[in-house]
Parts: structure tokens; C-alpha cells; sequence
């Protein structure tokens, strides 16, 4: 009987967060026209894929709790369009995918001091609580230029990404194809141990500090140079796009 409850909760609790959705908030026009000034990715979207775009920055939006910290008293529309589109940008392939476990983003100025560290971060994600945590200056600085491999947005959200595909209980998890990620896993490996050893890569030493850093790195440059990427390393580049079921070669000419 107990069984058939929980069932039953589940059942109902899936029913109710898809009516939900229904009614997530709009975008407005000036939402829109901002999202085609500021954000690279959607600008290069066609009008077909803008639409998906806009219909799951909504879902992503929804339901999530921007908390600012330190100096920022006000979360702008700005921060929540940009941070919701980084987001949108990463799960792209995955039409349903919102990364619901996380659903706290505390937004800071700048580099902020972690007493459990004792170290200055721009960035982290925290799976016990569902919280993302950014540098609102090195958030921004990741998109002045598209073309250097390091963004903290596309960083973090790799991150939850990973994470959330293993914290169970939150109807998105396993989405990931275990065959390929392993594949991934396999030559990723390789390239930390190369990282590690001092041998010249395209990953900033970032990326050799362990499995789970390169994958946020790789990611980085798997949405900023893609091109590049895949001549480095066609097989890893490949991996990512039946990982992620997207390749940002269609959105960005060489």
C-alpha cells in the first residue's frame, strides 16, 4: 500500500509540475530584442530554434530563486535572462532538461571569500543545497570575448550539469547515454594526465586538476571554440556532441 502511494505522490507531482510549466511567466518583446543583442548563441538561432530558445528560457526561469549577496540588493531582468540563458545554451539538446535540483542562484559582485576554502572564488555549485553561486563581474567578463576558452557561466553550469545527472529523485537524472559517456570519460582521462604532465594541450591547466574540472573546461571551449576543439581532438569533440546532442560547429562559422 505504501508502495502505491508513493507511486501515486510521484504520479501526481509530475502531473502538477508540467501544469505548472503551462503557466510559466512570458517573455517580453524586450526580453527578446535583449537576448538577440546580448547573448551570441540565440543571435546565430534560426527563427524556429528561437522559438524552442525562448519556450525553455522560460521553463528554466521558472520556479528558480535569484538571491543576491554582498553589494547586490537588486537582481535585474538582465542577470536572470543571461544566467537563464547560459543555462538554456547548455541543456539545448535536451528539450525537457532544466536542472530542477538546482534551484538557488546567489549572485555575488565580484570574487567573494569562502570561509570553508579560506580561498577567493569567481564560482561554485553546491549539490547539498541546489545552489549555484557567480561572480557577477566574471560572469559577465566570460562573454566579452567568445573566442578565449573561459567562461564562468558555461564553467558552472557544466558543473550542475554533471551533477545533475546523478542525484536521483529529481525526474531528470541518468539523461546522459552511458555508452558515450563513457567513451568521454575514456578520453578525457587521457587528456588530465596530459594536462598534469606538463605536455602542451588546448585545455588551460584548469582542466588538469581532475576529471570532473576538465569536463567544465571542455565544455567551455566545446561552446567558444568549437572549431578548434574538433581539430584538436575530433574523437573527445565528438563525444561532447552525443553527450550534449547539439554541436555549436552549426551555430558558429570557422
Amino acid at each position: 500500500m505504501y508502495l502505491f502511494y508513493s507511486l501515486l505522490h510521484k504520479i501526481l507531482e509530475r502531473i502538477f509540475q508540467r501544469h505548472s510549466y503551462l503557466r510559466r511567466p512570458k517573455l517580453s518583446s524586450a526580453d527578446k530584442v535583449y537576448l538577440e543583442n546580448n547573448f551570441p548563441f540565440y543571435q546565430r538561432l534560426n527563427p524556429n530554434h528561437k522559438e524552442e530558445f525562448v519556450s525553455k528560457l522560460e521553463m528554466v526561469l521558472k520556479g528558480r530563486t535569484f538571491i543576491g549577496r554582498s553589494e547586490i540588493r537588486v537582481i535585474t531582468q538582465e542577470m536572470k535572462l543571461l544566467i537563464g540563458a547560459t543555462i538554456v545554451m547548455v541543456t539545448f539538446g535536451f528539450r525537457e532538461l532544466r536542472l530542477p535540483h538546482f534551484s538557488k542562484i546567489l549572485i555575488y559582485p565580484d570574487t567573494y571569500y569562502s570561509t570553508i576554502s579560506k580561498q577567493y572564488h569567481r564560482g561554485e555549485v553546491n549539490p547539498r543545497h541546489g545552489i549555484i553561486v557567480l561572480s557577477w563581474n566574471c560572469f559577465l567578463r566570460g562573454y566579452e570575448n567568445e573566442r578565449d576558452g573561459e567562461n564562468l557561466g558555461i564553467h558552472e553550469i557544466a558543473h550542475a550539469l554533471k551533477l545533475e545527472n546523478i542525484i536521483k529523485g529529481n525526474d531528470e537524472s541518468d539523461f546522459f547515454d552511458l555508452s558515450t559517456y563513457m567513451d568521454y570519460k575514456a578520453l578525457a582521462i587521457e587528456e588530465v594526465e596530459k594536462i598534469k604532465s606538463g605536455q602542451v594541450s588546448f585545455f588551460r591547466s584548469a582542466g588538469g586538476i581532475n576529471e570532473h574540472e576538465f569536463f567544465a573546461v571542455a565544455l567551455e571551449n566545446f561552446f567558444e571554440r568549437p572549431h578548434q576543439f574538433f581539430q584538436y581532438n575530433s574523437k573527445l569533440y565528438g563525444t561532447i556532441v552525443r553527450l550534449l546532442r547539439q554541436d555549436p560547429r552549426v551555430w558558429i562559422k570557422n
